[in-house]
């Protein structure tokens, strides 16, 4: 008989971090758990997670590149020692900057740590950053600048579910956290969901038949939107005068710059009537009310003087820190907090200090065994980072992340990466970045690891092993010891995880992000650690003051100026987003059937009267492009999009990448790049025969041993998931393993179950 193991954990996705009960006996099942965020659902992403653990296209030994230019498999040993002598030539022969790490928001704290810690020690070099860059760095610039730190939510995201009007800007949570939507319910319920979109997405529908409002704005108009609306707060008399007095300053500096975006000029610029800004205004001020932002508002080049005017509205409205409201944004990937708190970013040490803080470098090269002076300054961020390679970087580390997929203008990136001396990938799938690796490292996944993630509420949790990993893979703890090693590094290189967590607690003691107080042992009790943690957790860290030294938050007058860089291209505005069933680059989800069989492809949204007029047809295959290059779509004619607006999701490779398209223009303050406001053409492309949708499968370029070339296919042998069906008004995708819904899970009014298919986004019955 199989041994049965079973580990309590997390959901390997987004950073809702939805609590599973993972079980192994000859085949994995997940199955929901009680836990605050999701109350025992699941999307269908976390359902199907299962089905990536056995996977047939598991990458299970490491490639290297031969002279012919294939991919083949090799030993351990010889694939660590080609990595160490690329490193140590690199340096010896152009300086440690040479060497550079791209790192990943999925990460385990961990692993973030000690990456952080493998370039700086290791390597020497200040090129470090990380693909949280492309997701949180223009609301964490705004959050540091008006609170003095950065976490998500400053509050447990239950606080949501007694609220009586929620402003939603950017976000489509339906599809990227379904289970986020019973916190929703309350707001719903008083008639008080506000969802600022250009879309009308399933987050948007939830506002239908009394339960809200959409405000459909331009494209790119969040920021004069949050100005116009602080304009009325102020004139109405609506401004909490005694909160702005007592905790904030330079409201008088504000005042001045919201001055000229009176209601009529706001609708103008945003396409939004005067009556609903007025009403969304004074909606804010009757109490109870919170202010949520997400990347839709962040991916700008003025994304972070938009977080900062959602700050601006929220603090002149009083709702920060105060019991029944609040402010916050949502961090999208796993571990996209705590991936940015422990030293991946590029100025940036554990505990979120900075790299050119003395002091801080005295602590951490303290905590390393290392001289302070030793340790390079500040490096750049991940954009100008990935426009580096191929000139002054000629070796890239690339951990946790397909930059192929995922990064601003692809197709130039592409022949960056091809020019470098050595790429070095760890991946446990053959991602797009992958394919072009001149070495690849396979590794563990989430339920094959120990480990402690960061959710966006800042709540510490533990990742826990359900089950081993293929025998090849190794855990990058592991591979950054072993490289360490053959470098003769200084430091100690643990490769036990609980080990890790203490030093990355020693090291972020005194730091904004402090876990100084946890360790894994004190996790496993189940007490709620949200950081910073030194004797007992912060959920709330703004009730009595904020953290700068006065205790006051800042208000910082911002003002819309349109770039005109994204002007050029085209007539239509292309935002780009997410589909409920795929997930980032699409690297895990278009290898699990059940979910890629719903979104096999990209399709393009664009209006009737646009389509009519460009003589475009539903399910017409379309070409759109600018100058950078040209993807290509079916589309989809739809009345829930704008006109002037067309929407194509990021998930996917090859021809379908909307990241062809995206410009590498960037914020000046965060470096966050420009992926929502692109101007493009769209024409019908009758060169492209037309094809029936096909799953994908890994692309690979090379026969090697090990690696499928198969593409699609059901799940992978010895993987099942909870069984159950879908009732018929649930939102898709929130679920609980075989049964009624726990209390409060339910959304639209019926108990939500595990479904054996998946619906479709146009599904969604609200």
């Amino acid at each position: 008989m199989t041994a049965m193991s079973s580990a309590d954990t997390h959901c390997p996705y987004c950073a809702l971090q939805c609590a599973m009960t993972v079980t192994h006996q000859g085949e994995t099942t997940v199955t929901g758990r009680d836990f605050p965020t999701n109350r025992g659902g699941l999307c269908a992403k976390g359902w199907t997670s299962a089905e990536l653990l056995a996977s047939p296209h598991r990458l299970r030994m490491p490639l290297m590149r031969r002279s012919d230019g294939t991919l083949a498999e090799t030993t351990w040993d010889e694939a660590l020692d080609a990595v160490a002598a690329a490193f140590r030539d690199t340096k010896a022969a152009h300086g440690p900057d040479a060497n550079a790490i791209f790192g990943g928001g999925g990460l385990t704290n961990e692993k973030a740590y000690q990456l952080g810690k493998f370039a700086r020690v290791a390597l020497g070099t200040s090129r470090i950053d990380y693909n949280g860059r492309f997701c949180m760095s223009s609301a964490a610039a705004a959050s540091n600048r008006a609170f003095g730190m950065d976490r998500g939510l400053p509050f447990p995201v239950t606080d949501l579910d007694d609220a009586q009007t929620i402003l939603l800007l950017g976000s489509n949570v339906a599809a990227t956290m379904p289970p986020f939507l019973a916190h929703l319910a309350g707001a719903r319920a008083a008639g008080g969901l506000i969802v600022v979109d250009p879309r009308r997405s399933a987050t948007a529908r939830l506002t239908e038949d009394g339960a809200g409002t959409h405000l459909q704005a331009a494209p790119g108009t969040d920021l004069p939107l949050l100005l116009g609306l602080t304009h009325i707060v102020i004139a109405e008399g609506l401004a909490d005068r005694a909160y702005i007095d007592e905790r904030t300053s330079g409201f008088e500096s504000l005042r001045r710059s919201v001055a000229q975006w009176w209601p009529e000029r706001t609708s103008s610029t945003t396409g939004i009537p005067v009556a609903q800004l007025r009403e969304t205004a004074r909606r804010l001020a009757a109490g109870g009310a919170y202010i949520l932002t997400g990347r839709g508002v962040e991916q700008h080049v003025d994304g972070t003087a938009t977080a900062t005017a959602a700050i601006n509205l929220a603090l002149v409205l009083g709702l920060v820190g105060r019991d029944g409201s609040g402010y916050g944004t949502l961090t999208g990937q796993g571990n996209g907090q705590g991936g940015r708190e422990h030293g991946q970013k590029a100025d940036q040490l554990p505990g979120y200090r900075s790299i050119r803080d003395p002091e801080a470098r005295r602590h951490v090269a303290g905590v390393w065994g290392v001289d302070p002076d030793e340790l390079p300054d500040a490096g750049i961020p991940a954009t100008a980072l990935l426009g580096e390679l191929g000139g002054p970087v000629k070796t890239l580390l690339v951990a946790g992340s397909n930059v192929v997929v995922s990064a601003p203008d692809v197709d130039a990136l592409r022949q960056r990466l091809q020019s470098l001396d050595t790429l070095i990938v760890c991946d446990f799938f053959l991602s797009e970045t992958a394919e072009l690796a001149d070495i690849v490292l396979p590794v563990l996944q989430w339920a094959e690891e120990e480990g402690t993630m960061t959710s966006l509420e800042g709540r510490v949790i533990r990742r826990r092993q359900a089950l081993a990993g293929p025998d090849g893979a190794r855990s990058e703890l592991w591979i950054m010891a072993e490289i360490a090693r053959r470098l003769g590094a200084a430091s100690t290189w643990s490769t036990v995880p609980a080990e890790v967590f203490d030093e990355l607690a020693r090291a972020s003691e005194g730091g904004v992000a402090d876990y100084s107080g946890l360790s894994h042992a004190l996790l496993d009790t189940g007490v709620e650690a949200y950081w910073p943690y030194r004797a007992e957790g912060t959920p709330r860290p703004f009730t009595q003051r904020f953290a700068h030294a006065d205790g006051r938050a800042r208000l910082v007058a911002v003002d819309a100026t349109p770039p005109t860089p994204t002007d050029r291209g085209g007539e239509l505005t292309l935002v780009t987003g997410r589909y409920l069933q795929q997930y980032q680059s699409g690297t895990q989800t278009r290898r699990v059937a059940e979910l890629n069989g719903a979104r096999p492809e990209a399709r393009l949204e664009i209006h009737p009267a646009t389509a009519s007029r460009l003589g475009i047809r539903e399910d017409a295959l379309v070409a759109v492009s600018n100058e950078r290059g040209t993807v290509r779509a079916r589309a989809t004619v739809t009345t829930d999009i704008r006109h002037d607006t067309v929407f194509l999701p990021f998930h996917y490779a090859g021809d379908e990448c909307a990241n062809r398209l995206t410009e590498a223009l960037v914020d000046p303050t965060s470096a966050m790049p420009e992926f929502k406001r692109t101007r493009v053409r769209v024409t019908p492309d009758a060169a492209v025969p037309a094809v029936a949708a096909v799953e994908h499968g890994p692309v690979v370029v090379s026969e090697h041993p090990g690696v499928d070339r198969a593409a699609g296919g059901g799940a992978a042998s010895g993987v099942s998931v909870a069984g159950g069906h879908v009732g018929p008004d649930v939102p898709a995708g929130v679920s609980v393993a075989g049964g009624p819904a726990p209390t409060g899970v339910s959304v639209a009014g019926g108990p939500i179950e595990r479904g054996a298919s998946t619906p479709t986004e146009e599904e969604i019955h609200v």
